[in-house]
């Protein structure tokens, strides 16, 4: 190793060291640069691993100038007959006067090179590209992940890359072809990027599960009361503590008219109740009008004046024609206690229960276009799951989701994935084994859905993720959270990350926001973020053999996200539009 200085200042967050002259400066000015490495001696067996984080240059006077180099200790090392042992942290700071050396190349290739435990392959370092940058795959993909990113930075595509290197995908090229291995990703895709990227030749034999809002099935009966009341109650109204009160009873009674025989049934129970049947009974208790003849039950009365013993099950079941309010004794009668309040709900569960756009939740059929039961509840779960064509990748496209129902789907999705793993887990758990059906989430556009600040419209998806972002990992449920906004995410899921990767983020709150989740030894290192070019990120986390700036390689096939040339476009002949073919597509999205 060439030494090239000496230590002058130590501190827990930096050593200052200065070069021997400007000469040594001159001759190694490519190996000292921003975010390279130095290696330091520290009075003992172990060597100091260091990066560069600031070059200056001092002019005692007008004939002498010294350089000097602020460095942010990484790591330590030690060298033996059987090579090079590497470790995070531990370092015990040099004194003043150590030496100060630029590391060989063998010995930085030793450091990131590929082992039993780092055998992940992420890319090449940006400041010495022959070196390959390797994490802890089971301690990468076992923890959760943040990538993040501003607009135009490469984010789809290192989402792509990583995703791809775990399938083997390489160059177009299957290299798992013929043996079906056990991965489990599902992508929440907003833009409808992920499917190109996806998409082999048919040789290949890669199989994707690909669900837009044609295809996926979501009845609306695997809801928890949150997401039901998120969908058909305005928490806003006045009365809506009544309107929830009357909406859950008549769940519960619709459950168990079509479920005979099973027990310890809730409003939460995953089972098939007909919505139609709450609706009908929701307006039947807006029109109610009770007996008060002397003598009289003070029962239902119906417009031919006899009286229903059993409202509970008639209002299910048929639209009722009240009588009349009456003050004459003979046919004495008032309304309801909740006639006429209503009147708004049951116009929102009539918009709701219409709109073709929802019908994925409120009307999915079979191919025989009978309703989805209870009984379904298995096929349900392995379209999302990739269960039905055995698929390693699950993207759920969706771009065509009305907004005001996007939070309810998401919530709905990632809820019910946890409680398959949760389920699933405590099986293997009882027979002392663990969970081997480890499943990844991949929130995309995160900030769209689960934000830092957000109204009653966010509380159902936020609730979901967090709860995965504080329990998934126990239960094999792992999540990667995308956002070219990382500010705007909710804190508690970023809290959770365990590894980052970093593009490049010009915002300054997105900035103060990375750095604030990194560990302190780790925050100077945010600073080189707004210098990054596309598809280079910083690797920080406590999967990694120490943080890096890594050039990702770019996905093959591509993710469907690249920009516009908007210039080069404008600079062709005028171009015609089939705009039968765009109202077409418009009016049945």
């Amino acid at each position: 190793m060439v030494e090239i200085g000496k230590v002058v200042t130590s501190t827990p967050g930096t050593i200052q060291v200065m070069l021997d002259g400007v000469q040594v400066f001159e001759n190694n000015k490519s190996a000292i640069r921003i975010s390279r490495y130095v290696v330091i001696e520290d009075g003992n067996e172990l060597k100091i691993l260091a990066s560069i984080q600031n070059i200056a240059a001092v002019q005692s006077d007008a004939q002498t100038i010294s350089y000097t180099l602020s460095c942010t200790p990484i790591g330590c090392y030690s060298e033996s007959e059987d090579g090079i042992d590497f470790r995070q942290g531990g370092v015990n700071l040099p004194s003043p006067t150590e030496p100060v050396y630029i590391p060989e190349d063998e010995t930085i290739n030793a450091i990131f090179s590929s082992n039993e435990n780092f055998s992940f392959y992420v890319g090449r370092l940006t400041n010495n590209k022959t070196v390959n940058y390797f994490v802890d795959g089971n301690r990468f993909f076992g923890k959760h992940i943040a990538v993040v990113g501003s607009t135009g930075s490469g984010k789809s595509c290192a989402v792509a890359r990583l995703l791809q290197n775990i399938m083997k995908i390489n160059q177009g090229h299957n290299e798992n072809a013929g043996s079906l291995k056990n991965s489990h990703i599902i992508i929440f895709d907003i833009h409808s990027e992920y499917q190109s990227a996806f998409t082999l030749d048919e040789e290949e034999a890669f199989s994707l599960n690909c669900l837009d809002v044609e295809k996926l099935c979501l009845p609306y009966w695997l809801m928890n009361a949150q997401e039901l009341e998120s969908l058909f109650i305005e928490s806003n109204e006045m009365n809506s503590h009544n309107q929830i009160s009357q909406f859950k009873k008549a769940v519960i009674l619709s459950k168990e008219k079509n479920n005979p025989g099973m027990e310890y049934i809730t409003y939460d129970t995953p089972i098939y109740f007909d919505i139609w049947e709450v609706y009908r009974y929701i307006k039947n208790k807006n029109a109610e009008v009770i007996s008060k003849k002397e003598g009289d039950p003070h029962l239902p009365k119906r417009k031919d004046g006899t009286l229903i013993e059993d409202p509970d099950t008639v209002y299910l079941t048929e639209d009722v024609e009240f009588a009349a309010t009456s003050q004459a004794g003979a046919t004495k009668a008032s309304i309801g206690p909740y006639n006429g309040e209503f009147e708004r709900f049951i116009t929102r569960l009539e918009t709701k229960l219409s709109d073709k756009r929802l019908k994925f939740i409120t009307r999915p059929e079979k191919e025989d276009k009978t309703p989805y039961t209870t009984q379904d509840f298995a096929e349900i779960l392995k379209q999302f799951l990739g269960y039905i064509d055995k698929c390693n990748v699950t993207i759920i496209d969706l771009s065509a989701i009305p907004f005001e129902v996007l939070s309810i789907v998401i919530s709905l999705l990632s809820r019910v994935i946890f409680d398959f793993a949760f389920h699933y887990s405590k099986i293997r758990h009882h027979e002392g084994l663990v969970n081997d059906i480890p499943f990844m989430l991949v929130c995309e556009e995160a900030h769209n859905y689960i934000p830092k600040n957000g109204g009653a419209e966010y509380a159902a998806s936020k609730h979901s993720i967090e709860r995965i972002a504080k329990e998934g990992r126990k239960y094999g449920l792992n999540l990667m959270v995308v956002s070219q906004r990382p500010s705007e995410v909710s804190e508690t899921i970023f809290s959770q990350c365990n590894n980052f990767l970093v593009l490049k983020l010009t915002n300054v709150n997105d900035q103060n926001c990375i750095k604030n989740l990194l560990p302190d030894n780790n925050a100077t290192l945010v600073d080189v973020l707004p210098t990054l070019s596309a598809g280079e990120c910083l690797v920080v986390g406590d999967a990694v053999p120490l943080p890096a700036v890594v050039k990702m390689d770019m996905p093959n096939p591509v993710p469907n996200s690249s920009n516009v040339n908007v210039y080069d476009e404008w600079n062709k002949d005028w171009i015609d539009i089939a705009f039968e073919d765009v109202i077409s597509r418009w009016r049945k999205e």
